[in-house]
């Protein structure tokens, strides 16, 4: 079973990236459960969602507490709380990030990826500069660093969940495959 879990700020669709991953990974006849966790947020407050995903039904029902992948949208929440809390030895953290994987602290003990999804999106006119929404340009960034599922599978995902601006969301999850760095 592959466990994931999201970090990101109210609004930039850390919950609708669980979702989209899990139906992604459904598409590629996996079994999976999508959830969020937060109390009385509002924008801008920080998020967490969880992704499971495995070849054979899910029978638990429960937060995941070792996750084997973190996917950071907003890159202050690297600073600000514990994100590696619980991952799993050689786990792999993608951050929404312009800097290069080596320059985060907790380098040696995981394997790091970063994407500007921020610039993405903010090109794109995914949200605003202020406060872009991130969410399917880190979708492609990982599945690119992951293999976990395919661009693909993202890119249909995306089409079946997201209402507004497709076109600029696909385009989003194809130009972080693009350029992930890892």
């Amino acid at each position: 079973m592959i466990e994931v879990r999201f970090h990101g700020r109210g609004g930039q669709g850390s919950v609708i990236a669980s979702g989209i991953l899990a139906e992604a990974a459904f598409r590629e006849g996996k079994s999976i459960q999508s959830f969020p966790y937060f109390g009385v947020e509002r924008r801008g407050a920080p998020v967490t969602a969880f992704t499971r995903i495995d070849d054979k039904y899910i029978r638990i029902r429960h937060y995941i507490y070792k996750p084997d992948c973190i996917v950071v949208l907003e890159p202050s929440l690297v600073e600000a709380t514990n994100i590696v809390d619980g991952l799993k030895k050689e786990g792999l953290i993608l951050i929404n990030s312009d800097w290069d994987p080596d320059a985060f602290s907790f380098k040696k003990n995981f394997k790091i990826a970063t994407v500007n999804a921020s610039d993405i999106a903010t090109r794109l006119g995914l949200g605003s500069k202020t406060a872009p929404i991130v969410n399917t340009a880190i979708l492609g960034a990982f599945a690119k660093f992951t293999n976990i599922v395919t661009l693909d599978s993202v890119l249909a995902a995306i089409k079946e969940r997201v209402p507004m601006k497709r076109e600029e969301n696909i385009a989003a999850a194809k130009e972080a495959y693009e350029k992930v760095k890892f």
